[in-house]
């Protein structure tokens, strides 16, 4: 319970809520991904825009006098006291090339933290799931980071912002840095799904520049969840909404990755 709202009730409508945006991505793909651009590399289809109006329409069923923080209709990246903060086709450039790293990511923040976060992957069929205090699941079963501490030993994960030309030499830097030092470094499309891949300990770590709350705001709280630890680049700050950039880790590499990474 936070105040009056009941976590797990509001999880359990949630569920349901999730399968109805997975039919509709999966519609979305099997009929033709009709797309726009937004920016010269920053593309919205169809799907993304009928998946929000669902979403916005069921949860604020679910939990009436709720606000929205949604991707494709964000007027502004401050939540308010009690709401929704929603990516509802994050990785919506692997959607429209047929890549399955595709996620509903749905986030309930309340007074000035998140407290419930889920990740939905509907070509995968996996579910991670989150309430703050009661630990991660996957497909309800409970997640944990990994306990790597040798950073030759882990696999890394990072992103790259439409605006890649203002961050590009900040991206190559990293690159520079990093791929000798660690095992590996992927990039999935989907910050969401990167997080959640660092709550079930698929990747030891993620980072990244330039997102904003509806990429974050689930798996954020899925990593801590977890066991894992978020901050910006420097480990001695915390992430918040307006932070420039991320961090999530097990925790047992951030303080060495964290020094490794281009400060601000």
């Amino acid at each position: 319970m936070f105040g009056d709202i009941n976590a797990a009730r509001i999880m359990e409508g949630l569920a349901t809520i999730a399968d109805k945006a997975g039919d509709i991505v999966r519609d979305g793909a099997a009929h033709g991904r009709k797309i726009r651009h937004k920016g010269r590399i920053d593309l919205v289809t169809e799907t993304d825009l009928a998946v929000e109006a669902m979403l916005k329409n069921e949860l604020a069923a679910l939990l009436p006098g709720s606000d929205f923080l949604a991707e494709e209709t964000a007027n502004d990246t401050e939540p308010g006291e009690l709401t929704w903060i929603i990516d509802p086709v994050d990785g919506t450039t692997n959607f429209a090339h047929g890549l399955p790293f595709v996620a509903n990511s749905i986030a309930l923040w309340h007074r000035d933290r998140v407290v419930l976060g889920m990740v939905n992957m509907p070509f995968t069929s996996e579910r991670f799931t989150a309430i703050l205090g009661q630990g991660a699941y996957l497909n309800k079963h409970p997640i944990a980071v990994t306990d790597e501490a040798d950073l030759e030993q882990c696999v890394l994960a990072t992103g790259f912002p439409y605006d890649i030309g203002v961050h590009l030499e900040d991206i190559l830097n990293n690159l520079r840095v990093l791929l000798p030092l660690a095992q590996g470094i992927r990039r999935a499309g989907a910050a969401a799904v990167d997080l959640a891949f660092v709550a079930c300990g698929r990747l030891d770590g993620f980072y990244e520049r330039a997102l904003n709350p509806w990429d974050t705001a689930a798996g954020l709280l899925l990593v801590n969840e977890a066991g894992g630890r978020v901050t910006e680049y420097d480990p001695a700050v915390p992430y918040s909404f307006k932070s420039s950039c991320i961090l999530a880790t097990n925790g047992r590499i951030h303080e060495e990755l964290g020094g490794l990474l281009s400060r601000d």
